[in-house]
């Protein structure tokens, strides 16, 4: 499956978020490791919106998170924030799974 991973990712310090974008790539990897495909849109949009100015840098990574969310099947919640529960939420709109653990997600990685 093509899983989505959401988390928290602003914060206060760029040390606070780095290392949320850190565990968002380390669940990525077990997802990876368990056999689907990870994606995360705050990877997708931080290069974009780093590259431009932007007036409303949170709306800007959210439209190119969303957008990599449609094309998930489904998704995995490390944390709830403001913007992973606007992912969670299109997940439940469309009926598609959407995991609290990783344990949840099956392995069929064999």
């Amino acid at each position: 499956m093509i899983i989505g991973v959401a988390g928290p990712y602003s914060a206060p310090t760029e040390e606070q978020k780095q290392a949320n974008l850190d565990a968002l790539n380390q669940a990525a990897a077990v997802l990876l490791a368990k056999g689907h495909t990870p994606l995360i849109g705050v990877n997708a949009a931080l290069p974009v919106v780093n590259a431009m100015p932007v007036a409303d840098h949170y709306e800007a990574i959210m439209k190119i998170s969303m957008a990599v969310m449609h094309s998930c099947e489904a998704l995995l919640v490390i944390a709830d924030s403001p913007g992973a529960n606007r992912e969670r939420e299109l997940f439940e709109s469309k009926r598609l799974p959407v995991y609290r653990s990783i344990d949840e997600v099956p392995d069929i990685s064999a």
